[in-house]
């Protein structure tokens, strides 16, 4: 689509050194830009999560953070600490 848009000076130096140094045309250099301003502005208007906090002492006596086995034990209900 063609259309016809005010650039502001200092921008357009900016976009056309650009291109020059990219060897992209000036048409591309501006849709990128459109393109990554677009999805980033996307992105900031997700919604945000909460996330549940807990409170606590620490890990539960007899938890190992570093065995990923006893962990995985702990989880299917397994040897639980007593």
């Amino acid at each position: 689509m063609r259309t016809t848009i005010h650039i502001d000076d200092h921008l357009f130096a900016e976009i056309k050194g650009i291109a020059a140094e990219t060897g992209k045309t000036l048409a591309a250099v501006i849709q990128a830009a459109l393109r990554e301003s677009l999805s980033r502005r996307r992105v900031s208007e997700r919604p945000a999560i909460d996330l549940p906090l807990f409170h606590g002492t620490g890990v539960m006596p007899g938890v190992d953070l570093s065995d990923s086995a006893s962990l995985l034990d702990l989880t299917k209900g397994d040897n639980g600490p007593a």
